[in-house]
């Protein structure tokens, strides 16, 4: 069966600009122009490829400004180190996974009460209803965003607490930081990796296309006593630019 034309002329777009035949920043020849370019199709054809290709985040079009190639942001890698703290540091895993200084990071947040539901009482292996503190987040890298996630923590743990404003974030050190300063001591984290297509709300808020996907884990904080004492569900980033890196010390 014969390939849908704007697929093929997609396709062809696609490879000239990951071949740097259009750079970052280079504008995208017109539609009439393309429609010549490509044989005479029409322009709905076209707009059907070029649709796809913004959907894919490789292109973006403005008012008077045309269709233009979009910057392509950089790579990160997330090593399986981030976690260690250095004493004194102004940081966090963040930070350390975009290599950035403190000044270049902006947090939105919003905190509010919940109580576990079944997902939630199953990876704090606790009770379902217990009272929970839902601190949501967008991670900024100066001014785009990265990174999305809703952090919980027991309210049993935090009320009353500077961990429990808003105010105090983002906290120098991150999550194992501010549990530390309770006298809780995290001795482990785990992290379950998935990865799709984003949904609606994420899209919008990493600033990506709906073709681009995202790489969702879930992260838990666990303390010297086996408790688990927070968890992040999901975390979420752009999944093109991300890379995990795992080292995996084997005895002889």
């Amino acid at each position: 069966m014969a390939q849908p034309e704007y697929l093929r002329i997609a396709a062809d777009l696609r490879r000239r600009i990951s071949s740097g035949e259009y750079g970052p920043g280079d504008q995208i020849p017109t539609l009439p122009e393309l429609c010549t370019m490509y044989g005479g199709v029409s322009q709905t054809t076209i707009r059907n490829a070029l649709a796809l290709l913004r959907n894919e985040g490789l292109i973006e079009t403005r008012a008077r400004a045309g269709t233009r190639v979009r910057p392509r942001p950089p790579v990160h890698r997330m090593a399986a180190d981030r976690y260690r703290s250095t004493p004194g540091a102004k940081s966090t895993p963040y930070t350390r996974d975009q290599g950035i200084a403190w000044s270049e990071y902006r947090l939105d947040k919003r905190f509010e009460r919940v109580q576990a539901d079944a997902e939630l009482a199953a990876l704090f292996e606790c009770e379902v209803g217990e009272r929970l503190l839902a601190r949501h987040f967008v991670f900024y890298d100066s001014d785009q965003p990265t990174q999305m996630s809703t952090s919980y923590v027991r309210w049993s743990d935090v009320a009353g607490t500077p961990v429990a404003d808003p105010i105090n974030e983002p906290w120098p050190g991150g999550t194992r930081a501010q549990l530390g300063s309770l006298g809780i001591r995290v001795t482990q984290v785990t992290e379950s990796f998935t990865s799709a297509m984003p949904n609606e709300l994420e899209a919008a808020t990493l600033r990506i296309g709906s073709g681009v996907p995202v790489l969702r884990y879930t992260r838990r904080h666990i303390a010297d006593t086996g408790r688990v004492v927070e968890v992040a569900h999901p975390i979420v980033r752009r999944g093109d630019t991300t890379i995990v890196d795992f080292r995996i010390d084997l005895e002889d």
